[in-house]
């Protein structure tokens, strides 16, 4: 839930970026993300499924597919459990 909040936001930053018009993102490049677990925790990539899926919702497939990254650490700033960031391909006016 945490990372599908994370892609919400995501998406957020993206319109304000494409000047409140979201046709104007081409594609989403990359996702990075961070999960805040215990060191015996190893599904990182599941739960950051929950920012991949909402994007691909959003944009479908030709627009929201990506690559990415989701690595575990110990600790996040402020306490958070996930953070994610995005390289977008946004087209110019």
């Amino acid at each position: 839930a945490a990372a599908r909040l994370c892609g919400l936001h995501l998406v957020g930053q993206m319109k304000a970026a494409a000047g409140g018009n979201l046709d104007k993102v081409r594609r989403i490049v990359k996702v990075e993300a961070f999960v805040n677990a215990t060191e015996t925790f190893t599904e990182h990539p599941q739960v950051v499924n929950g920012c991949s899926d909402v994007l691909v919702e959003i944009f479908g497939t030709e627009v929201g597919a990506h690559s990415r990254f989701a690595v575990g650490c110990s600790s996040l700033p402020l306490g958070v459990s996930v953070e994610i960031g995005a390289v977008v391909e946004i087209e110019e006016e």
